[in-house]
This record gives structure tokens, sequence and C-alpha cells, in this order.
């Protein structure tokens, strides 16, 4: 569904011949010193119940690569006799603390035990570093002191995956979701119950947190979330969630995710069977010198969304202008099964009809995957979007391997797929291809 052109990548994390399976990516960017900090769940094998610790890559970003130190385990980010999922770090600016937030879960027991029994065994929990990862704290359960009794209402919840983010205000966002116990012995069958995605949250830099309002309908589970300032001056913190209705469901909170509008099914943002993880990551719109490259981002623009010649792109000295958030998302393409992995760009991401057609970034097995924003400076001063990417992979499964990918703004516009017939028939067999495996 997009250009035969792929981005370069590094694999990190690598399936053992041992079976030990290394799942669920996250990816956080440190600008004051230009590190990268990789997480994932270190598995015995490929299963969830299967999990077991968290384990981390630290990498330094030089002018045109990123140098990777050995993976080391968060020895730390664990509670005894749990298992340790769904790794979500969010960076302090203010502070320059990491927060680490994963869920602990009881032994091996599955998700699906207690969606059946009702009997949550997760615990919220985090670790936090004040040295960008070289060390970190002690763990703290939250579970008791944020989600008091409403922990008894729901049959599991967990965070993320993927990073988090902060507010200009200085709150830290951590996405999340929970399966609410709708009816708990229908006719002494199993528990009946209903996912939601909300936030935790706090203003005062980790020392207290608190959760906001699910979103009400339609059902959703994992997500990530974006603040986006738009051109009228309204800012918006914008979920994407993922959900089993074929396609993304997507949200927005005026109140900054204490409260979550009802959701909308995005319908080009397809998902396969059952659903899968996806990432969002929000940027500033870029300025551009006026004239010819104006002109031309203008005509690239318009293969990324019809309502392009209405985006105001601005100049590189703009007067009156305010700068607007950009989103771009990263997911599977396929309906049916976890493959060809691609991103998309939306201009106006409110609009669920906003989207482009995705560039495939990996033709093959890829499920879950986390992005990360870098601004780097060109020669004249002026900023230069950059993204980086961190994704499950593999040739026969989506779980062989866990790759990082970097690629700039400009490469994605270039590839996204062009609004000609030409285009269109090697999408249309590019289609056929991605839903003909079984």
């Amino acid at each position: 569904m997009g250009s035969q052109y792929f981005p370069a990548r590094s694999v990190l994390f690598q399936k053992e011949s041992s079976g030990v399976t290394f799942r669920v990516p996250a990816l956080i960017y440190l600008p004051h010193c230009s590190r990268f900090l990789a997480f994932c769940e270190e598995r015995l094998t490929p299963a969830d119940n299967q999990a077991h610790l968290l384990v981390m890559r630290k990498g330094t970003f030089q002018k045109n690569y990123v140098e990777w130190k050995d993976m080391q385990v968060l020895s730390t980010a664990q509670l005894l006799g749990h298992r340790s999922m769904n790794p979500c770090p969010v960076y302090d600016e203010f502070t320059n603390t990491v927060f680490l937030f994963f869920i602990a879960v009881l032994g091996h027991t599955s998700e699906s035990y207690q969606l059946i029994t009702g009997k949550n065994v997760t615990r919220l929990c985090f670790v936090s570093s004040n040295d960008q990862g070289d060390t970190w704290s002690p763990v703290t359960d939250l579970t008791k002191m944020v989600l008091g009794d409403n922990i008894k209402d729901w049959a599991t919840f967990a965070v993320g995956p993927g990073h988090g983010t902060q507010l200009k205000s200085g709150r830290l966002i951590i996405p999340a979701y929970a399966y609410h116990i709708d009816c708990r012995n229908c006719f002494g069958r199993k528990c009946k119950t209903s996912a939601h995605s909300f936030c935790f949250y706090s203003d005062t830099h980790g020392k207290v947190w608190h959760f906001g309002e699910a979103l009400s309908a339609p059902e959703s589970v994992e997500c990530q979330m974006v603040s986006v300032d738009e051109e009228d001056g309204v800012n918006v913190l914008y979920c994407n969630a993922r959900s089993t209705s074929g396609c993304r469901v997507q949200a927005i909170s005026f109140n900054n995710g204490a409260v979550f509008h009802d959701g909308q099914l995005v319908q080009k943002l397809v998902e396969p069977r059952n659903g899968c993880h996806g990432s969002v990551i929000g940027f500033p719109a870029p300025f551009f010198q006026l004239g010819q490259s104006q002109h031309l981002l203008r005509q690239l623009m318009s293969i990324a969304t019809p309502q392009a010649d209405s985006i105001c792109l601005g100049s590189k000295s703009p007067k009156n202008f305010l700068q607007s958030t950009w989103v771009i998302y990263t997911h599977p393409t396929c309906s049916n099964s976890r493959r060809d992995l691609g991103v998309y760009l939306s201009l106006l991401p409110r609009d669920p009809d906003s989207w482009s057609a995705p560039w495939i970034i990996y033709d093959g097995p890829s499920a879950y995957s986390d992005l990360a924003y870098i601004e780097l400076m060109s020669v004249d001063g002026s900023g230069v979007p950059v993204f980086a990417c961190l994704f499950e992979n593999g040739t026969r499964t989506a779980y062989e391997e866990i790759s990082f990918s970097i690629f700039s703004l400009y490469e994605l516009i270039h590839h996204l797929p062009h609004n000609n017939q030409r285009r269109r028939d090697l999408v249309k067999r590019k289609m056929w291809k991605c839903c003909s495996v079984s």
C-alpha cells in the first residue's frame, strides 16, 4: 500500500533459541542528552502469560546514526511473585525525570481468566530515573493509593503500552484502559465486561496521580494520546485506541484527559482481526520559506489529505500565526493479519477522514510499535522533523525481532502513495497480496 523504499533498521531485541521472546516495545527520546531509551518485555515464550521482566537498551543519537549499548534488565521494575508487562515511559522536562509505568500481574494469571472471573490480580506500578536511565528507583505500587475501591469494578486493566506524554502545563499523561465489570454473575456464567480507554495524570510532577473518566463508547483498549494545538487556538488531548470493530477509535478531551467525549470510528485506519496496538505522536507543523518549496510542499500535502489547500503551513517568520500540531500514526496495514507496518499522516487529527494512505516501512509480519519525535536543526537554523519507530517484526511471525528505524517528515511525505491511477492499481495489488495471506 505504499512505496517500496524502506528506511534502514537496526535489530535491538531478537528472539533467542531457548524460546525467550521480546515483545511490546516502548520508546522515548530525551532531547537534552540526545538519548533514546528503548524498552520491552522479556518473555519466556511468546505467550502473554509467560511475560517475565522488563528490559532496556540505551542509544545515543550521533550526527547520522544511533550508538546502542547492550541490553540490561530493569531489576527494580517488578513486584515479588508478579510478572512485569506493558512498559509505558514518560519524560518530565521540568524535573528531568523519566517515569516508567508498567503493570504487575500475579504469577501466570492470564487476562482471559481475569475477564471470565472478574478477579483482578493486576497492580499499577512505576520506577523512575533522574539520570537519563542509568539508574532506577525502587518500585512504587500505586494501586491502592490511586485506584482504591474502584479496582473492584475492573476485571483487569493496563497502561499504554508505549510512551506517555507531557502537556505544556506540566501535566503528565499515562494512557490506559480497563475492562469494566458490567455484570459479575450473568445467570451463573462468566463475568461480562466492556473495555474503555482513559488516562492516569499527575499535575505534581509524579508525586500524586489521578485517573480520568473513560471513553464511554465505542469499546476501546490499548491507546496512546497526543496534545494537539489547532489553528484557532483550541488545544485538545487526542486519543487513538485499538478496537475490535475493524478500524481504530479516536476521541477528544477538552480538559486534558479528565473527561473524553464519545469516540469515533476511524474507517481509514484499519484493524486486523482482534485489533493491534498502534502508536501516535504529534509535532509542530513545520515552517517553510515562501516560494518554490512552499508550492512543492502543498503539492505533496495534497497526497496526504484533500483539505491540504485550507491548511496554513506558515513561513519562516510567521506573523499572528499559531503553529498547529500534525500527527503521525504507525500500525499494521493489513485488515486480516498483523503485517506490513505503515506510517500515516494527519494534518487535522480531530477529523477522522483526514488520515493519509500509509507509507509501508516494513513489508512482512509486524505488530506493536512505538514512535518518538526528534527535532533536528538544519544549516539555516530551522527545525527538521524526524521520527524514530521501535516495532515488532519478523519473516515468519511478527515476534522474532524488535527493530528500530529513523525517517524524516520529508521522507514520509515523499513516499506517501500518490493520487493517480498507476498508484491506485499498485495499492489494489498490494491489498490483494496482503489480505491473501492466511
